[in-house]
């Protein structure tokens, strides 16, 4: 795919976005889309973003739940931007959200993190931790311009990587002194997600490729090494690790909660309007 071609689909995927207007799968209208075509495609929003005015602040990988790979039809996980504009703290949310500007939207509970140190590639789980300043949990709301959630690999990281939204609970430093307790932790913890107080879904740690948040961050960290046109990570990202349940629909007038056991972290909630 030549770079004009992948400006032009960047342009038409944000038209879309603004629209809410949903759309075929590009892989059917673009053979061609492969994963590589797609990051072209999702470099070339990145620059359009920026161009208005919208600032990166970390990244979002997605589908590192392994037990629904099958649901997707994918074999590995993907990466997309998180945005200035995207990023929401929930304590100043007041409650609630809105989701009038989202497509299908569908809620992941995660656990995110922020560098205060730039990590490199190669590092164990044990020495990323030296480099994360706080562990939150919170929900990252995707979408799907594609109809019904059907889509290649290959259009969901051209268009966002689903991202819609990024709901930051509240933060919890992380200590070197700690760092064997949150390890531990962060490889076994049990998450429970309520829609409206009643459970909606069970998740463990290990659904996330097989070892928990700290497995999908060393992932990305190595990932991104082997990619010269991505721009690496830097102190002061934020990387939210991927969902621990299911993605489920969501809805205005919905309350959503999570209760996390074996973590020092308190279960955010939301209400939606």
């Amino acid at each position: 795919m030549s770079k004009a071609q992948a400006n032009r689909l960047a342009a038409d995927l944000l038209g879309s976005l603004e629209r809410r207007d949903q759309r075929a799968s590009l892989s059917e209208q673009h053979p061609d889309l492969d994963l590589a075509a797609a990051y072209e495609v999702a470099a070339s929003v990145r620059r359009l973003r920026e161009e208005r005015g919208e600032r990166v602040v970390g990244r979002k990988i997605g589908f590192t739940n392994t037990t629904i790979w099958a649901e997707y039809g994918v074999a590995a996980p993907i990466w997309g931007y998180v945005y200035d504009t995207t990023l929401f703290e929930l304590a100043e949310l007041q409650g609630s959200f809105d989701l009038t500007r989202l497509v299908e939207p569908r809620i992941e509970p995660e656990i995110m993190f922020r560098f205060h140190r730039v990590p490199e590639a190669g590092m164990d789980e044990r020495a990323l931790l030296s480099c994360i300043e706080w562990v939150a949990p919170g929900f990252e709301i995707v979408q799907s311009l594609f109809p019904g959630w059907r889509f290649t690999a290959a259009d969901t990281v051209a268009a966002f990587g689903l991202h819609g939204a990024l709901l930051v609970g509240s933060r919890v430093a992380v200590s070197p002194n700690e760092a064997d307790r949150w390890h531990d932790a962060l490889a076994r913890f049990d998450m429970e997600l309520s829609r409206n107080g009643q459970t909606a879904d069970r998740g463990r740690a290990t659904n996330v490729l097989g070892g928990g948040p700290l497995a999908a961050l060393r992932h990305l960290v190595d990932l991104l090494a082997t990619e010269s046109a991505a721009p690496k990570l830097q102190a002061g990202d934020i990387v939210s690790t991927g969902t621990v349940t299911r993605a489920l629909p969501i809805a205005a007038g919905e309350q959503w909660s999570v209760e996390l056991q074996g973590l020092p972290l308190e279960g955010p909630s939301i209400r939606f309007r």
